[in-house]
């Protein structure tokens, strides 16, 4: 039973460090530095325990009795005071951290995890993608309350036709998008479980799980191509016309390279001399430089843009010179050849497609000429370089089949331009 002895004044009065009794376990502590807080001390299966109740005075005398009393209600129930407080504790803070909503704890994620990311246009994507697709559904749910149903939810949420792409449900009209969308929701609930604000399964893991109803929704999104017999005369045709845009495709498909790739080219990427072409990391698909070699069509089409002297920072500017040319410069391009059937992209399937039926370059070379990722692991391990110089010799090959009219041989033919149109 408590002795209740102190008094109000002689807690305040006390200066020396030290414990001082109030009886029944309670005592006011002093630290060193003056500081007074109240402890409760009991056993625990023959074990001495303290317990912190609080600071003085922020908890009066009146109040640590009231806190030691139920402290020791609940000795006398067989419970340990420590152990339940901390299990409220405990309990309090995870319903805090699972009323959390899916934005808040993705936004976090994001915040936790860009600065490994090096490449600007992989950021963008996951908060743009996230924004178009998971946020109007799930952004303002708890994170705990996201389930399969929503994710489905997501996947299967109707979206309209654009450029290039037609409308129906995301996960059959956008499947590409759609693997993307349900990665990064697995990632971001992962991590969200890891962090105490979510308990249970992630309803948006692929194996064992969404792939056992979604497996014949899922495939690879092909980009409309050119049939590579079909490429002299498409080339040929963009020979004739004046616009930057028809010098960047044309570059384009002499480096087999992705669109975003050419059109950020700056002129301190290119060695001419050397014929060698440098995309950074940073504007890489994988965050990993790549050296592209370049044939003596290529120099050609550089050496022509370069005659014009509109921009001595990016190979391909826009109008003003002062930035690149638009990301939809090469649709509209297509568009004005009457070319709605075929894609700038879709020549990476035309030269990979060239390369396998009319070459004896061995498939490896060609996937690191697109800068493509090795699929086994220990191949990878082993193979370090990047096969250079088998590629300039690949991508000679392939300039000749672009600039040689069908039943002509001899060296890549490279033409003379109009003059360039803004």
């Amino acid at each position: 039973m408590a002795k209740d002895l102190l008094s109000d004044r002689a807690v305040k009065a006390l200066t020396n460090p030290g414990r001082y009794t109030d009886g029944g376990g309670l005592y006011v502590q002093i630290s060193p530095t003056g500081t007074k807080s109240w402890l409760f001390r009991y056993k625990m299966h023959g074990a001495e325990r303290l317990m912190g109740l609080g600071a003085y005075p922020d908890v009066s005398l009146k109040a640590a009795r009231l806190k030691a009393d139920y402290c020791r209600q609940q000795r006398g129930d067989g419970l340990d005071p420590k152990a339940v407080r901390d299990e409220e504790i405990e309990r309090q803070r995870l319903e805090a951290a699972r009323a959390v909503t899916f934005r808040q704890c993705a936004e976090t994620y994001i915040a936790t995890k860009e600065a490994g990311w090096k490449n600007d246009k992989h950021k963008q994507q996951w908060r743009n993608t996230l924004e178009t697709y998971a946020y109007p559904l799930l952004g303002k749910l708890p994170v705990q309350l996201v389930d399969a149903a929503l994710v489905l939810k997501v996947l299967h949420q109707s979206v309209a036709a654009s450029a290039g792409k037609k409308a129906g449900l995301l996960w059959n009209a956008r499947p590409e998008t759609a693997m993307r969308v349900r990665g990064r929701l697995e990632a971001i609930l992962d991590w969200a479980k890891l962090n105490n604000q979510r308990t249970g399964e992630n309803p948006a893991r692929w194996r064992g799980n969404l792939a056992q109803v979604l497996t014949d929704a899922r495939r690879t999104e092909h980009h409309a191509a050119l049939p590579f017999e079909d490429t002299n005369a498409f080339f040929r045709e963009l020979q004739g016309r004046s616009a930057t845009a028809a010098r960047a495709f044309e570059f384009l498909i002499l480096a087999a390279a992705r669109t975003g790739e050419v059109l950020g080219a700056r002129w301190d990427e290119i060695n001419e001399s050397a014929g060698v072409w440098t995309i950074p990391a940073a504007r890489m698909k994988r965050p990993r430089e790549h050296r592209v070699p370049l044939s003596a069509a290529a120099l050609s089409v550089l050496e022509h843009v370069r005659s014009l002297k509109r921009d001595e920072g990016f190979v391909f500017p826009n109008a003003n010179g002062k930035a690149p040319l638009s990301n939809m410069a090469m649709l509209t391009l297509l568009r004005r050849m009457g070319r709605t059937d075929i894609t700038a992209h879709g020549f990476r399937s035309t030269f990979r497609d060239w390369t396998a039926e009319c070459t004896n370059f061995p498939g490896e070379v060609a996937e690191a000429a697109l800068a493509h990722a090795v699929g086994d692991k220990v191949e990878a391990a082993y193979r370090r370089g990047d096969l250079f110089e088998k590629r300039r010799l690949l991508m000679s090959e392939w300039a000749l089949h672009c600039t040689t009219p069908k039943g002509q041989k001899g060296g890549a033919n490279v033409a003379q331009f109009p003059g360039v149109a803004a």
